[in-house]
């Protein structure tokens, strides 16, 4: 009777220990009001975050433990160092409002998580349910680079509290996102979107900090657009069906 495997897989344990990292980093550069560098280290986590999924499925070394591990070190680096990294940033004066609307961010991130852990692994690898933490994180990061470092001076508090409300309800939303584990890099696509993917490593290489908030920003909105231009052909679908003909006398 052969025993079952043991141990972790050591390669893609390997990019989520990076991950988490970057987020034990963020907390440490922030508690040294070093906001800047706090911002960075939740970008460079999410890279490890994109990759040791992807390693894991290319070399058939996903396992539940890796499952369990991500999940764990998204809450640190997508949870808990972007909300702390608002509160100290801007929301610090605000006090209890402040410090709530940060929870509140956590509180939505790990939510979130928990019902991707336990939803069918088809609809995973179709679309996102509400905003992945990574993305709202990014938004949050986006923000704090381009102002520390584009414009040397900081957001406006109120303006960067409804920006905290919006991702964290974007996260516990029934909002649609796209998946891109399905991606393949074998398949033909159009000449137009092989330019723009072109056109955006361009713009990451030449203007980062302009381009991830770009990215973040872009991400965080499709999903809204997208329900609501479906709602749009929905309603104009039925008015088509349920107009009343025009009976001729």
């Amino acid at each position: 009777m052969m025993r079952p495997k043991k141990g972790i897989h050591i390669l893609p344990s390997l990019f989520t220990t990076g991950n988490v990292f970057c987020g034990f980093y963020s907390t440490v550069a922030v508690l040294n009001e070093e906001f800047y560098f706090a911002a960075w280290a939740i970008v460079i986590g999410m890279i490890f975050d994109g990759l040791d999924g992807r390693i894991a499925r290319l070399t058939k070394t996903t396992s539940a433990f890796g499952e369990q591990y991500d999940s764990l070190a998204d809450i640190i680096t997508f949870g808990m160092a972007p909300a702390f990294l608002v509160y100290s940033w801007v929301l610090k004066p605000f006090g209890r409002l402040g410090w709530m609307a940060a929870f509140l961010f956590l509180l939505c991130a790990a939510l979130r998580l928990a019902r991707f852990n336990v939803s069918k692994p088809e609809v995973r690898s179709e679309c996102f349910i509400g905003l992945p933490s990574p993305a709202a994180a990014i938004v949050i990061a986006s923000i704090v680079i381009a102002f520390e470092d584009l414009f040397a001076t900081r957001i406006n508090p109120f303006i960067m509290v409804m920006v905290v409300y919006i991702l964290a309800f974007l996260m516990v939303s029934n909002i649609k996102y796209p998946s891109f584990k399905k991606f393949d890099f074998r398949k033909r696509v159009v000449f137009s979107r092989f330019l723009f993917v072109i056109l955006f490593i361009y713009v990451l290489a030449t203007i980062p900090k302009v381009a991830i908030f770009i990215l973040g920003f872009t991400y965080a909105v499709v999903g809204p657009i997208s329900l609501i231009m479906a709602n749009k052909k929905l309603g104009a679908e039925s008015n088509k069906t349920s107009s009343p003909s025009v009976n001729s006398h």
